[in-house]
Protein backbone atom coordinates (compact mmCIF):
# COMPACT_ATOMS: atom_id res chain seq x y z
CA UNK A 1 0.00 0.00 0.00
CA UNK A 2 1.64 3.74 -1.00
CA UNK A 3 2.35 5.62 1.47
CA UNK A 4 -0.55 8.63 2.03
CA UNK A 5 0.55 12.07 1.21
CA UNK A 6 -2.42 13.96 1.28
CA UNK A 7 -5.55 13.89 3.58
CA UNK A 8 -8.61 15.07 1.42
CA UNK A 9 -12.07 15.86 3.56
CA UNK A 10 -15.85 16.58 2.30
CA UNK A 11 -16.38 19.81 3.22
CA UNK A 12 -20.48 19.61 4.19
CA UNK A 13 -21.64 16.94 6.89
CA UNK A 14 -17.81 15.70 7.13
CA UNK A 15 -15.88 19.34 8.59
CA UNK A 16 -18.68 21.59 8.54
CA UNK A 17 -22.19 21.17 10.47
CA UNK A 18 -24.71 20.86 7.69
CA UNK A 19 -27.57 21.09 10.60
CA UNK A 20 -25.63 23.92 12.32
CA UNK A 21 -28.01 26.84 10.03
CA UNK A 22 -31.44 25.75 11.46
CA UNK A 23 -29.82 25.37 14.96
CA UNK A 24 -29.02 28.84 14.99
CA UNK A 25 -32.41 29.83 14.13
CA UNK A 26 -34.55 26.81 15.98
CA UNK A 27 -36.79 29.34 18.10
CA UNK A 28 -38.03 30.73 15.11
CA UNK A 29 -39.12 27.12 13.42
CA UNK A 30 -39.83 25.32 16.77
CA UNK A 31 -40.77 21.92 16.37
CA UNK A 32 -40.23 21.82 12.60
CA UNK A 33 -36.62 23.07 12.80
CA UNK A 34 -34.86 19.40 12.40
CA UNK A 35 -37.55 17.91 9.88
CA UNK A 36 -36.64 21.44 7.97
CA UNK A 37 -32.84 20.73 7.89
CA UNK A 38 -32.93 17.40 7.21
CA UNK A 39 -35.20 17.78 4.41
CA UNK A 40 -33.03 21.03 2.96
CA UNK A 41 -30.16 18.87 3.13
CA UNK A 42 -31.53 15.70 1.05
CA UNK A 43 -32.67 18.30 -1.20
CA UNK A 44 -29.30 20.31 -1.94
CA UNK A 45 -27.80 16.71 -2.49
CA UNK A 46 -30.57 15.47 -4.52
CA UNK A 47 -30.62 18.51 -6.83
CA UNK A 48 -26.75 18.13 -7.38
CA UNK A 49 -27.30 13.57 -8.71
CA UNK A 50 -30.08 15.09 -10.97
CA UNK A 51 -28.46 17.66 -12.12
CA UNK A 52 -24.86 15.44 -12.92
CA UNK A 53 -27.15 12.36 -14.40
CA UNK A 54 -28.73 14.66 -17.18
CA UNK A 55 -25.65 17.04 -17.82
CA UNK A 56 -26.81 20.34 -16.41
CA UNK A 57 -25.09 22.51 -13.88
CA UNK A 58 -26.11 24.91 -11.49
CA UNK A 59 -23.98 26.64 -9.15
CA UNK A 60 -24.22 24.52 -5.15
CA UNK A 61 -25.00 27.75 -3.71
CA UNK A 62 -28.18 28.25 -5.96
CA UNK A 63 -29.37 24.58 -5.47
CA UNK A 64 -28.65 25.20 -1.48
CA UNK A 65 -31.34 27.92 -1.90
CA UNK A 66 -33.58 25.82 -4.30
CA UNK A 67 -33.76 23.11 -1.81
CA UNK A 68 -34.10 25.59 1.41
CA UNK A 69 -37.44 26.84 -0.81
CA UNK A 70 -38.63 23.51 -0.86
CA UNK A 71 -38.25 22.21 2.56
CA UNK A 72 -39.85 25.65 3.79
CA UNK A 73 -42.51 24.70 1.24
CA UNK A 74 -43.53 21.22 2.39
CA UNK A 75 -43.65 22.75 6.30
CA UNK A 76 -46.25 25.77 5.19
CA UNK A 77 -43.35 28.06 5.95
CA UNK A 78 -43.57 31.50 3.63
CA UNK A 79 -40.92 33.94 5.61
CA UNK A 80 -38.97 35.66 3.46
CA UNK A 81 -36.66 36.99 6.36
CA UNK A 82 -36.51 33.60 7.84
CA UNK A 83 -35.76 32.24 4.70
CA UNK A 84 -32.61 34.95 4.40
CA UNK A 85 -31.49 34.27 7.54
CA UNK A 86 -31.26 30.44 7.33
CA UNK A 87 -29.09 31.12 4.09
CA UNK A 88 -26.46 33.54 5.48
CA UNK A 89 -26.02 31.45 8.40
CA UNK A 90 -25.58 28.38 6.07
CA UNK A 91 -22.84 31.13 4.16
CA UNK A 92 -21.46 30.17 7.92
CA UNK A 93 -21.75 27.50 9.00
CA UNK A 94 -19.84 25.89 12.07
CA UNK A 95 -17.30 23.47 11.97
CA UNK A 96 -17.89 19.81 14.35
CA UNK A 97 -15.57 20.33 17.65
CA UNK A 98 -13.15 17.72 16.29
CA UNK A 99 -12.42 18.95 12.63
CA UNK A 100 -9.88 21.53 13.66
CA UNK A 101 -7.73 18.78 15.73
CA UNK A 102 -8.15 16.15 13.10
CA UNK A 103 -6.58 18.70 10.47
CA UNK A 104 -4.11 20.03 13.24
CA UNK A 105 -3.44 16.56 13.91
CA UNK A 106 -2.71 15.26 10.06
CA UNK A 107 -0.82 18.31 9.68
CA UNK A 108 1.66 17.69 12.53
CA UNK A 109 2.33 14.50 10.93
CA UNK A 110 3.28 16.43 7.80
CA UNK A 111 0.32 15.35 5.61
CA UNK A 112 -0.88 17.63 2.87
CA UNK A 113 -4.84 18.73 3.97
CA UNK A 114 -7.99 19.98 1.56
CA UNK A 115 -11.55 19.87 0.93
CA UNK A 116 -12.70 18.67 -2.06
CA UNK A 117 -16.54 19.56 -2.23
CA UNK A 118 -19.68 19.93 -4.24
CA UNK A 119 -19.72 23.73 -2.86
CA UNK A 120 -19.80 26.85 -5.13
CA UNK A 121 -16.04 28.77 -4.34
CA UNK A 122 -17.44 31.63 -3.15
CA UNK A 123 -19.31 29.57 -0.24
CA UNK A 124 -16.69 27.49 0.63
CA UNK A 125 -13.94 30.78 1.29
CA UNK A 126 -17.09 31.83 3.53
CA UNK A 127 -17.92 28.87 5.57
CA UNK A 128 -13.78 28.21 5.96
CA UNK A 129 -13.07 31.02 6.95
CA UNK A 130 -16.05 31.44 9.07
CA UNK A 131 -15.18 28.09 10.84
CA UNK A 132 -11.55 28.77 11.40
CA UNK A 133 -10.35 26.00 9.05
CA UNK A 134 -8.39 28.10 6.73
CA UNK A 135 -4.69 28.13 8.03
CA UNK A 136 -5.40 24.46 8.82
CA UNK A 137 -5.76 23.78 4.66
CA UNK A 138 -3.51 23.70 1.74
CA UNK A 139 -6.18 23.76 -0.38
CA UNK A 140 -9.93 23.73 -1.24
CA UNK A 141 -11.21 22.59 -4.06
CA UNK A 142 -14.50 22.96 -5.43
CA UNK A 143 -16.15 21.15 -8.34
CA UNK A 144 -17.19 24.33 -9.71
CA UNK A 145 -14.72 24.80 -12.49
CA UNK A 146 -15.62 21.14 -14.01
CA UNK A 147 -19.50 22.32 -14.18
CA UNK A 148 -20.19 18.70 -12.47
CA UNK A 149 -21.03 17.11 -9.19
CA UNK A 150 -19.89 14.09 -7.04
CA UNK A 151 -19.35 11.81 -7.31
CA UNK A 152 -18.60 12.32 -11.13
CA UNK A 153 -15.08 10.69 -11.31
CA UNK A 154 -13.83 14.12 -12.67
CA UNK A 155 -14.21 15.61 -9.03
CA UNK A 156 -12.30 12.98 -7.47
CA UNK A 157 -9.02 13.47 -10.22
CA UNK A 158 -9.31 17.73 -8.82
CA UNK A 159 -6.92 16.23 -5.82
CA UNK A 160 -4.78 14.05 -7.50
CA UNK A 161 -4.20 16.72 -10.52
CA UNK A 162 -3.71 19.52 -7.29
CA UNK A 163 -0.87 16.85 -5.06
CA UNK A 164 0.28 15.25 -8.64
CA UNK A 165 0.19 11.93 -6.33
CA UNK A 166 -1.68 8.71 -7.55
CA UNK A 167 -5.25 8.04 -5.99
CA UNK A 168 -3.51 5.49 -3.66
CA UNK A 169 -1.79 7.73 -1.77
CA UNK A 170 -4.77 10.36 -0.53
CA UNK A 171 -6.79 9.50 2.09
CA UNK A 172 -10.49 10.71 1.28
CA UNK A 173 -12.59 11.25 4.52
CA UNK A 174 -16.45 11.65 4.22
CA UNK A 175 -19.31 11.43 6.32
CA UNK A 176 -21.72 10.55 2.97
CA UNK A 177 -21.81 6.97 2.34
CA UNK A 178 -22.06 7.89 -1.29
CA UNK A 179 -19.25 10.05 -1.98
CA UNK A 180 -17.00 7.57 0.33
CA UNK A 181 -17.95 4.81 -2.14
CA UNK A 182 -17.63 6.71 -5.73
CA UNK A 183 -14.11 7.91 -3.93
CA UNK A 184 -13.26 4.66 -3.28
CA UNK A 185 -14.32 3.52 -6.69
CA UNK A 186 -11.67 6.41 -8.14
CA UNK A 187 -8.97 4.68 -5.97
CA UNK A 188 -8.22 6.81 -2.55
CA UNK A 189 -7.73 5.04 0.28
CA UNK A 190 -11.45 5.99 1.91
CA UNK A 191 -12.46 6.61 5.73
CA UNK A 192 -16.57 6.97 6.11
CA UNK A 193 -17.24 9.47 9.04
CA UNK A 194 -20.21 7.58 10.51
CA UNK A 195 -21.43 10.37 12.57
CA UNK A 196 -25.29 9.74 12.37
CA UNK A 197 -24.05 5.80 13.59
CA UNK A 198 -26.38 4.58 10.37
CA UNK A 199 -26.51 1.48 8.77
CA UNK A 200 -23.77 0.41 6.44
CA UNK A 201 -24.55 1.12 2.83
CA UNK A 202 -22.32 0.88 -0.13
CA UNK A 203 -20.31 -2.06 1.05
CA UNK A 204 -18.23 0.23 3.01
CA UNK A 205 -17.42 -2.41 5.46
CA UNK A 206 -15.27 -3.88 3.53
CA UNK A 207 -13.86 -0.21 1.34
CA UNK A 208 -13.27 1.28 3.51
CA UNK A 209 -12.47 2.02 7.25
CA UNK A 210 -15.39 3.40 9.48
CA UNK A 211 -15.43 6.10 12.28
CA UNK A 212 -17.95 7.23 14.43
CA UNK A 213 -16.47 10.40 14.11
CA UNK A 214 -12.37 12.53 13.17
CA UNK A 215 -11.18 12.02 16.58
CA UNK A 216 -9.40 8.59 15.76
CA UNK A 217 -8.60 9.37 12.33
CA UNK A 218 -5.12 10.59 12.88
CA UNK A 219 -4.48 6.80 14.47
CA UNK A 220 -6.39 5.15 11.81
CA UNK A 221 -3.91 6.54 9.40
CA UNK A 222 -1.02 5.40 11.53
Amino acid sequence: MPRVRAAVFDAYGTLLDVHAAVARHAPRLGDKAAPVSALWRAKQIEWSWILSATGAYEPFWSLTGKALDHALAVHGLADAPLRAALLEAYRELGAYPDAAPALAALRGRGLATAILSNGSPEMLDAAVTAAGLDPLLDAVLSVHPLRCFKPDARVYALATARFGCTPGEIAFISSNAWDAYAAGRFGFRVFWVNRAAGPVEYGLDQAATILPDLTALKLALE
